[in-house]
């Protein structure tokens, strides 16, 4: 009993080293690539072949199939790829995830200390942020390691028992046990690289005649076949509650991994006869961790050529098993694009940040043509309108602040990448004022209707035109936001001292009036409130088209969006 439970500990906790490290290296090798993860990326939505090379090397990086999937289902639900496109990095992504039994498959357990040391003295004598996250990359690649040697060491007594070599016997020669084996391990784990990895240890062990493997190439394929079934999970647990496309692409991750290990189970002695042709030779028990990663590879990149060519099937499937149902309408306080399931992808995460601030900003602009409506028709519907949208600002606001706050705890964002989420957060705060702005303008010109205040034709005249002066003002910041138009921000300067002229205009002209009698004195307070308001955006106006221009670029969050 207690050598069982030596068994299980060692076995569990060289799991959960070998699952740190791994998490571990996939967040320092994010922070370490910066920039160049966001290029990775922008091939997401160029076009389909592009999109299989960048679902690998996403993964590569990640270390997760799963990870890339769910950034896939995160951007096709927040409509900034296509369903094909989407489908496309998914097949990648099953290139990409067999990297990790590639790794494995080395044998490096003489040095697993000297990379544990080098790694540890890097990052912790170095202070480039840079040199620091490749020490820690290196550490974390130690400790995975580690983890593999000893879940390696626990499981050497294993081979020696009977009954344990009778169960492993019965496994090996049913491929659909073996099969399901594979799915409920991965299921309980959630991370198929971690049950590949677990599976070649265990391979590994010599059977009774100290050469052979305990349970050889053809009853490992078939739990390598249901650990990439188990993977499949994830990705349909993320696409609960998300848009139709999203469940689709979650569909067809099920459908390649499913209808690829369904057709090999029945092939598995002649594709293991295959991949040991093709691998390095030796004793089995020194050969086989390679084996199986080939074997990984080798299905992986099969299907997913088969699949390439097949896309437009695969496409009908998914789109026959989750048809177009009534659109529902969209709540327009809830975030377009915000998905916490890629929350501890910084690089796409910030793009789904930086759209949804851009949606605040359309939201916004909308509100200053409905103020410049109202001051025109005084047309009370339009005040109800102002109104909701100022709430939805409100409300958007927050939740991209809390999405924002989540992500600086998350530790996943790099120097460069937290100052500049940190100054769009002050860009956000600007929006929400504009908004609050144009609440006050649309109360005012309420108050004006309900207390029958009469404006003469001059002021109302004076005042259409500051307002059309902050439209088009406020339209321009919206462009330089986007990240092109750059020359503008010189006209929002003029536009804001055209502003400013026109403000100091039309107080004189107010007073003037008063004093020719020609208007009532106790308007001077609801017109300065006006007339304040339409200063403040302006102020605002500017305050945005400073920081962009100059110290945050929302182009430099943004994936260009191509529609092939």
């Amino acid at each position: 009993m207690k050598d069982t439970l030596q068994i299980l500990f060692g076995l569990f906790g060289g799991l959960a080293i070998f699952i740190y490290g791994m998490n571990m290296m996939s967040e320092s090798l994010q922070k370490a690539a910066g920039e160049k993860m966001k290029k990775v990326l922008a091939l997401l939505t160029r076009n389909r072949l592009l999109g299989v090379i960048a679902g690998a090397l996403t993964t590569a990086v990640l270390q997760s199939s799963s990870a890339t999937t769910v950034m896939a289902i995160g951007f096709v639900s927040a409509g900034l790829m296509s369903l094909p496109q989407a489908i496309s990095i998914i097949f990648g992504a099953n290139i990409g995830t067999t990297m990790t039994a590639q790794i494995i498959a080395f044998k490096i357990s003489d040095y697993i200390y000297l990379f544990v040391f080098l790694g540890f003295i890097i990052s912790f004598v170095v202070k480039s942020e840079k040199w620091k996250n490749v020490g820690q990359t290196i550490f974390a690649f130690g400790l995975l390691f580690l983890g593999i040697e000893t879940m390696g060491s626990v499981m050497k007594p294993l081979a020696s028992s009977p009954i344990f070599l009778d169960l492993i016997g019965k496994v090996a020669n049913v491929p659909v046990l073996g099969l399901c084996v594979g799915t409920l391990m991965t299921l309980v784990v959630q991370s198929s690289s971690a049950t590949i990895a677990v599976l070649q240890n265990f391979a590994t062990q010599a059977g009774p005649d100290g050469v052979t493997s305990i349970i050889g190439l053809a009853g490992a394929i078939p739990i390598l076949l249901g650990d990439n079934i188990g993977t499949t999970i994830t990705a349909l647990l993320a696409s609960i509650g998300q848009s139709r496309d999203a469940k689709r692409t979650a569909a067809a991750h099920c459908i390649f991994n499913i209808s690829g290990s369904l057709i090999l189970i029945w092939f598995v002695k002649p594709y293991a006869a295959l991949i040991q042709l093709i691998s390095p030779k030796g004793p089995e028990v020194e050969v086989i961790s390679r084996q199986i990663a080939n074997s990984h590879t080798g299905f992986n990149l099969c299907m997913t050529v088969v699949w390439t060519i097949l896309l437009g099937l695969m496409v009908k499937i998914v789109m026959k098993l989750i048809p177009e149902g009534r659109k529902r309408a969209s709540d327009p306080a809830e975030p377009l694009y915000l998905d916490y399931n890629i929350i501890n992808q910084p690089a796409a995460a910030l793009q789904l940040v930086a759209k949804e601030v851009l949606h605040c900003s359309d939201v916004v602009k909308a509100m200053i043509q409905k103020v410049a409506a109202m001051a025109k028709t005084e047309e009370k519907a339009l005040l109800a309108d102002i109104q909701d949208n100022e709430t939805t600002i409100n409300n958007l606001s927050t939740k991209i602040t809390d999405y924002l706050a989540e992500l600086f705890s998350s530790g996943v964002l790099t120097e460069d990448q937290a100052t500049q989420t940190a100054r769009i957060m002050y860009v956000l705060g600007d929006i929400e004022r504009i908004s609050a702005l144009c609440k006050d303008i649309a109360d005012s010109i309420q108050e004006k209707i309900e207390q029958k205040y009469a404006f003469t034709p001059e002021a109302m005249s004076e005042l259409a035109k500051s307002l059309q002066v902050i439209e088009k003002m406020y339209s321009d910041t919206i462009q330089i936001m986007e990240g092109g138009e750059q020359k503008k921000a010189e006209e929002i300067l003029k536009q804001k001292e055209q502003v400013l002229e026109l403000d100091t205009h039309m107080r004189k002209a107010h007073m003037h009036r008063v004093a020719t009698g020609k208007c009532s004195a106790n308007l001077t307070a609801p017109f300065s409130k006006i007339l304040l308001a339409i200063d403040r955006i302006g102020n605002s106006c500017v305050n945005i088209t400073e920081t962009v221009s100059s110290q945050i670029n929302f182009k430099y969050f943004m994936i260009e969006e191509k529609s092939n």
